[in-house]
C-alpha cells in the first residue's frame, strides 16, 4: 500500500526579535530623531533655565538688596508656575495651529531671554516680572515637545522616545547645578541667570534641521487647537481626571524640587541641613542621577506593562519616600536617600506625554498636553508657597509630608483615566 504524501508543513512565524536597549532610536528615520533632539535639548534647557532660580534662593534669600523672605520666594515660586500654566496652554493651541516647530522656537527665546534678564533685577519687583515672562515661554515648551515626538516615531517605541525627552531635565537640572558650582564662586548669583540666555542659540539649529509631523499637516485647519473639543461627553471626564491627577502630581513636584536645595543649603537655625553652597551642588547633581534613571525606566516599564500601573506605582512610591527624606537631618543619609526620592517622584513624568498622545487626535494633541498639564499647574503653584510657609513654621519635615500626600491623592485620581498602550496614532 502507497502511503500519501506528507502533507506540506506551515511555516512558523519567527518571534519577533527582541528590542534592545536602544532599538527605539534605530528604528526611527531621520525626521523622527530630529524631532527627538529638538524636543529634549529643548526640555534641558527649560530645566537648566528654570531650576537656576532654586539653587540660588538661599543666596538671594540672604541677599542684601533684594531682602527676600523664604515666604516671598515661594510666592515668586508660586507666580512663575502660575505663569508656565498661562503660556502651557496658550503654546498647545498655538502649536496646533501654526506647528510644532515654530511653538518650540519662540518657547525657547522666551525662557532664555528672561531668564538672563532676572541676573539683572534690583528689587523684587523686577524679579517677580521676570519670572513671570520666563514661566510663559517654560510653560510652551514641554507640550510643542511631546506632540512633536509622539507623532513621529513608532507606536511601540513612543513610551521610550518620550521617556528619554522627559530624562533631559534631569539633564539640565544637574547642568544648572555644576553652573552653579562654577559660577556662583566667581560672579554670585546674577552671573548663574546670565549664564540661561545660551539657549537661545538652540532655536537657529530648529530652524534649520526640524520638520513638522506628516499627521499635522493631515489635519484639517478649522479642527486645530479648539480647547472645547476636550470637553465632548466622550472625553470630558478623562480630561478633568487628568488635570487633577497632574495637579496632585505637580505640586508635589515642585514642592519638593523647588525647596530641596534650600533645604540642604539654608542653616540649621532656618530649619535647613546647613550644607555649604557647592556641596549642596553635588547633592542636588546626585539626585539627578536617580531622576534620569527614573525616567528612562519608566519609558520602558509602561511600554511594558501600560501606563497606569507603572504610574499609580510610582506616585504611590514617592508618597512613601518624601515624608522620610523631610525628617532626616544626617548628610549621608539624604545623599543616599536623595537618588531614590528623585527616582520616583519624577520618574513617572515620562509617561503622561504618551499617556495624552494616545487619548487625543491630532489636531487637539498639543492642545489636551497644554491644559492637561498646565491647568493642574495652577493648582501646583500653591506648592512653593505653601511648601515655603509651612517649612518656615512647622519645619521642613512637615512641609515635605504635605508633598508626599499629594502625591498619595494622583494614585487615587487614576480610577478615572484609562489605560493606553502603544496605540497607532491617526490624524
Amino acid at each position: 500500500m502507497t502511503l500519501p504524501p506528507p502533507a506540506p508543513s506551515t511555516p512558523v512565524p519567527a518571534a519577533p526579535a527582541a528590542d534592545g536597549l536602544f532599538t527605539w532610536w534605530h528604528d526611527a528615520d531621520t525626521r523622527a530623531r530630529r524631532a527627538f533632539i529638538a524636543a529634549s535639548l529643548g526640555w534641558m534647557l527649560d530645566s537648566f533655565d528654570v531650576m537656576l532660580y532654586s539653587l540660588v534662593l538661599a543666596s538671594l534669600i540672604q541677599d542684601p538688596v533684594l531682602q527676600l523672605s523664604t515666604t516671598v520666594a515661594g510666592q515668586l515660586g508660586a507666580l512663575t508656575l502660575l505663569a508656565a500654566a498661562v503660556g502651557g496652554v496658550a503654546f498647545g493651541v498655538i502649536a496646533d495651529r501654526i506647528g510644532r516647530k515654530r511653538a518650540l522656537m519662540a518657547a525657547v527665546l522666551i525662557y532664555s531671554i528672561f531668564t538672563a534678564a532676572c541676573g539683572l533685577a534690583q528689587n523684587v519687583a523686577q524679579l517677580a516680572v521676570f519670572r513671570i515672562l520666563l514661566g510663559f515661554g517654560m510653560g510652551g515648551e514641554w507640550a510643542t515637545g511631546v506632540a512633536l515626538v509622539s507623532e513621529t516615531f513608532p507606536a511601540r517605541h513612543r513610551g521610550k522616545a518620550l521617556a528619554f525627552v522627559q530624562s533631559s531635565w534631569a539633564i539640565g537640572y544637574g547642568l544648572a547645578a555644576a553652573v552653579n558650582l562654577v559660577v556662583m564662586p566667581l560672579w554670585g548669583w546674577r552671573g548663574v541667570f546670565f549664564v540661561g540666555v545660551l539657549p537661545a542659540l538652540f532655536t537657529l539649529w530648529i530652524r534649520r534641521k526640524v520638520e513638522e509631523p506628516e499627521l499635522w499637516h493631515r489635519t484639517a485647519p478649522e479642527a486645530r487647537g479648539r480647547i472645547s473639543s476636550l470637553f465632548t461627553p466622550n472625553r470630558a471626564r478623562i480630561t478633568v481626571f487628568i488635570i487633577l491627577m497632574n495637579a496632585c502630581c505637580l505640586f508635589g513636584w515642585w514642592g519638593l524640587n523647588l525647596w530641596v536645595p534650600a533645604y540642604l543649603n539654608l542653616p540649621v537655625e532656618r530649619g535647613g541641613v546647613g550644607l555649604s553652597s557647592s556641596t549642596m551642588s553635588w547633592f542636588v547633581i546626585f539626585m539627578q542621577v536617580g531622576m534620569w534613571l527614573g525616567y528612562i525606566s519608566f519609558g520602558y516599564i509602561a511600554d511594558a506593562i501600560g501606563r497606569k500601573r507603572a504610574y499609580v506605582t510610582f506616585v504611590a512610591m514617592a508618597a512613601l519616600l518624601l515624608p522620610l527624606y523631610g525628617a532626616l537631618r544626617e548628610p549621608w543619609m539624604l545623599l543616599l536617600l536623595g537618588p531614590a526620592v528623585s527616582f520616583f517622584g519624577t520618574g513617572y513624568y515620562s509617561g503622561f506625554g504618551a499617556v495624552i498622545a494616545e487619548l487625543y487626535p491630532t489636531s487637539i494633541r498639543a492642545t489636551a498636553a497644554g491644559v492637561g498639564y498646565n491647568v493642574g499647574r495652577i493648582a501646583s503653584a500653591a506648592a512653593p508657597f505653601v511648601v515655603g510657609s509651612m517649612a518656615a513654621t512647622q519645619g521642613f519635615g512637615v512641609a515635605f509630608a504635605i508633598t508626599g500626600a499629594a502625591f498619595a491623592l494622583a494614585a487615587v485620581m487614576w480610577v478615572g483615566i484609562p489605560n493606553t498602550e502603544n496605540k497607532t496614532l491617526t490624524a
